[in-house]
């Protein structure tokens, strides 16, 4: 986008920021929010980005996640921003109820109202959307075929990985050649269904032996924590491994056979993209964006909601049919080369920019 526009990445990560502007050349601007439900943070953040707006005058705004979304499309609107563009890449809501959920619901409606495109990432994603009232159908759109930036399959190829280096690495993190390795990627919280996976991996050990479970992520104990039982069979068992944050994850999805992501809900899933470019055939549950980008049976295993037997039954298949993994792991990668590489997504976005644009002309004009 840099080519085309003067470009400003704005984050609460400030050290992240910072690397990734100097990175790509870009302007940053560090506004600090939070996940939780947090006014007076939040009520700083749009004061500091409507000031930073009104002296700036950007043409557009382009938000992603819920609180980004609130926050700077507020601040945007009360800074008259022509174009304010939201990107939904979930909805936390979906599993929340009571007082929280209605606080959500409005925060979302808020938000959708204050944007002038609403760019749901999965067709799902739009389909709940409308069936919410959260917006009219005419401000939502869904990008080519889904995700919110694509999958540089350049950056996630397994080609860049050598045979020695799958066994070297495998050494590292204590991974027996034979074994079969199932690989989630994400946070370790209980909307990823995490205490179901580590149920039925439990069980499947008690079948076979020669099986070992990677996760890659942080644990999140403030917001949505795993059950204690969960995490104390994590601490004991040594088939499975754990490695914290990584910023690279490709060297994990190396060592791997399956991807489990057994999560409760998603937007796009990044993580399953990548998975798949990487070659490997993903378990995932039925919901919106997971359920578009995995076919039963094709390039990986679609599985019930929150269902602990369902998920062990995938596993099994994958750990006695050799070749499921091999016919499932061939249609992986080329399912996202042809649907979402991100230099053709990048490509979409671009173009939509400059229709927002056109439509702003056209709209002056007229008036």
């Amino acid at each position: 986008m840099s080519r085309y526009y003067s470009v400003t990445a704005v984050s609460a990560e400030k050290e992240r920021l910072e690397r990734y502007g100097k990175k790509n050349g870009i302007h940053t601007f560090h506004v600090d929010m939070t996940r939780a439900i947090t006014p007076f943070k939040d009520l700083n953040a749009v004061l500091k980005l409507y000031k930073y707006f009104k002296k700036e005058k950007p043409l557009i705004v382009h938000t992603h996640t819920p609180k980004a979304g609130i926050v700077g499309m507020l601040a945007a609107r009360l800074a008259n921003v022509p174009i304010r563009l939201h990107t939904v890449a979930g909805l936390p809501l979906l599993e929340t109820t009571g007082t929280k959920r209605k606080i959500l619901e409005q925060v979302e409606r808020r938000t959708y109202s204050l944007a002038t495109k609403v760019y749901p990432n999965s067709k799902g994603l739009q389909k709940i959307i409308l069936q919410e009232n959260f917006a009219p159908s005419s401000k939502l759109e869904v990008l080519g075929k889904g995700s919110s930036n694509g999958i540089d399959t350049g950056y996630f190829n397994p080609e860049l990985y050598s045979n020695q280096d799958k066994v070297d690495l495998r050494k590292s993190l204590g991974i027996p050649n034979s074994d079969v390795v199932y690989i989630f990627v994400g946070r370790l919280v209980s909307q990823k269904g995490l205490n179901e996976l580590i149920a039925a991996f439990q069980k499947l050990l008690e079948i076979y032996s020669n099986v070992s479970l990677l996760l890659v992520g942080d644990y999140e104990e403030n917001l949505d924590p795993l059950e204690k039982t969960t995490l104390q069979i994590i601490e004991k068992n040594t088939k499975i491994i754990t490695t914290g944050y990584q910023e690279d994850v490709r060297p994990y999805f190396v060592v791997a056979d399956v991807l489990t992501f057994p999560s409760y809900r998603e937007g796009f899933p990044n993580v399953v993209m990548q998975a798949g470019a990487m070659d490997l055939p993903a378990i995932v549950t039925d919901i919106n964006g997971c359920n578009e980008i995995v076919q039963n049976e094709e390039n990986g295993l679609v599985i019930p909601l929150k269902n602990e037997e369902e998920l062990l039954n995938a596993m099994l298949k994958f750990a006695k049919d050799n070749n499921l993994v091999k016919r499932t792991k061939n249609k992986a990668r080329k399912n996202i080369m042809q649907n979402f590489e991100r230099e053709e997504f990048w490509s979409i976005l671009l173009e939509e920019y400059e229709i927002q644009e056109e439509n702003l002309r056209l709209e002056n004009y007229s008036n």
